[in-house]
């Protein structure tokens, strides 16, 4: 019979290194901190060099931890190769991605009727396709090694069908339909990639937050959605998605694969 695994060896990831897309800010950075936090050292991505840069030596002085910033468009494929690439030279092992890059719905109309195909092409490609290519390069490195955890970053957008009347009386776009048919994909792509990799040692699952409270948000809106959702809130940057995060990244989901975790105060329960 083996030993008892102590609740500290089970979030241990010192000696691990984690790939975060998008990791400079918002979901990304919480990510990226909360692993540290947990031992990891990090490679984190940013479309602007100068966001990556300045967050690392953030992370740098916080968790006192490695921190390499790369360039990043998740759409370039050549692009993800090349960084994927230097993240697993920089230590030499890759141990975890947390596919995070995603979002912008553009600056053009979100509803379907008025939306510009342009927009509906690049946000699919940066929320779906970026993702997948990071997935395919990542999970590559991972199958080599025989061990791995990929997390992806969908939304509860691509569960459920949104009341845009929530949006249209808080003067706010809404959701455009592309994005939730991005984050389905998202979330059946997590399951399938689960049924090819976990035979290799690699554990691939999903995150599916529900809305974050920001200040930018009306205070209508924000009380709309809270009514809607049984735990009474928004969720909250800096709180509320870390410890899933660190969850499906650390050896206490070693037996979870294939997973969509909800992360959405209770919001899809009710409709």
């Amino acid at each position: 019979m083996e030993a008892e695994t102590s609740i500290k060896d089970m979030h241990d990831l010192h000696g691990k290194v984690a790939l975060i897309t998008g990791g400079a800010r918002h979901l990304g950075l919480d990510a990226a901190n909360i692993l540290a936090e947990a031992g990891c050292d990090l490679v984190i991505t940013s479309r602007k060099l100068e966001n990556a840069q300045k967050s690392a030596a953030e992370l740098r002085e916080k968790h006192g931890c490695d921190v390499l910033p790369l360039a990043l468009d998740v759409c370039e494929f050549g692009m993800v190769a090349q960084v994927i690439s230097k993240a697993n030279d920089w230590k030499g092992h890759l141990d975890i991605l947390v596919n995070n890059a995603g979002g912008s719905i553009g600056n053009g109309p979100a509803h379907l009727f008025e939306r510009d195909p342009n927009d509906m092409v690049d946000l699919i490609m940066t929320n779906l396709v970026g993702s997948l290519y990071c997935c395919r390069e990542a999970g590559r490195i991972m199958a080599e090694q025989k061990s791995g955890k990929i997390v992806n970053i969908a939304s509860m957008a691509g569960m459920i069908g949104r009341d845009r009347r929530m949006y249209e009386r808080n003067n706010l776009k809404g959701q455009p339909v592309d994005y939730a048919a991005a984050k389905a994909g998202v979330i059946g792509m997590t399951t399938d990639l689960a049924g090819l990799l976990s035979p290799l040692g690699v554990n691939v699952n999903a995150i599916s937050p529900g809305g974050f409270e920001s200040n930018e948000m009306p205070a209508g809106f924000v009380k709309d959605y809270t009514d809607r959702t049984p735990l009474g809130r928004m969720g909250t940057y800096g709180k509320d998605l870390k410890g899933a995060i660190l969850f499906l990244a650390s050896p206490a989901s070693d037996y979870i694969t294939g997973h969509n975790l909800v992360v959405d105060g209770g919001f899809t329960i009710w409709h």
